[in-house]
């Protein structure tokens, strides 16, 4: 477990200058697709999951709507990538061992999501307690959120009042023991 704890932590060392370079939906597409998760672009419906096959063309021209970190290996340090990305209205985190707390209230923090993300997906992320899920309260136009298995959560009823006083359009589902 070492070794891919530290592999991994290889694969989300961010480069800025390679985000200066390509701008930042293409570095972020390949941290992420380095990392195992999926992203799908503005404008088209198929998901991009090969890092090899990543789209050529003008920089700028695709942007990320979407990303689906299922079963990645996106951890904090990666997150800086997600600092100039303006149009993803999705996220989906399933099985993200290496997503704890900090991760969400560093997410909640990215000025530009704040802006754009409308739905969230927390789904077995065993790392996540009720203090990250509060951390959230900062995207104020999030207008989906979904929990699930998640059993760090242990104060389900308050931090869904918190949550919902702060995000009073937010429509939050909740699938918790």
């Amino acid at each position: 477990r070492g070794f891919w704890g530290w592999l991994n932590a290889v694969f989300n060392k961010v480069d800025y200058e390679r985000i200066q370079a390509v701008g930042p939906d293409r570095a972020a597409s390949e941290w992420l697709l380095r990392c195992g998760a999926l992203v799908r672009y503005q404008g088209y419906q198929k998901w991009q999951q090969d890092y090899s096959g990543l789209p050529t063309g003008p920089l700028g021209k695709y942007k990320i709507e979407a990303i689906d970190a299922t079963e990645s290996c996106i951890m904090y340090r990666g997150f800086d990538y997600l600092d100039g990305l303006e149009h993803v209205t999705e996220i989906k985190l399933q099985k993200c061992i290496y997503i704890q707390d900090e991760c969400l209230q560093r997410l909640s923090e990215t000025k530009s999501l704040q802006k754009s993300l409308l739905q969230l997906k927390i789904i077995s992320c065993g790392n996540v307690t009720d203090k990250g899920i509060i951390a959230l309260h900062k995207l104020m136009n999030l207008e989906y959120l979904y929990l699930s298995d998640l059993p760090g959560i242990r104060q389900k009823e308050t931090t869904a009042h918190i949550l919902q006083q702060a995000l009073p359009n937010l429509r939050l589902e909740l699938d918790l023991e």
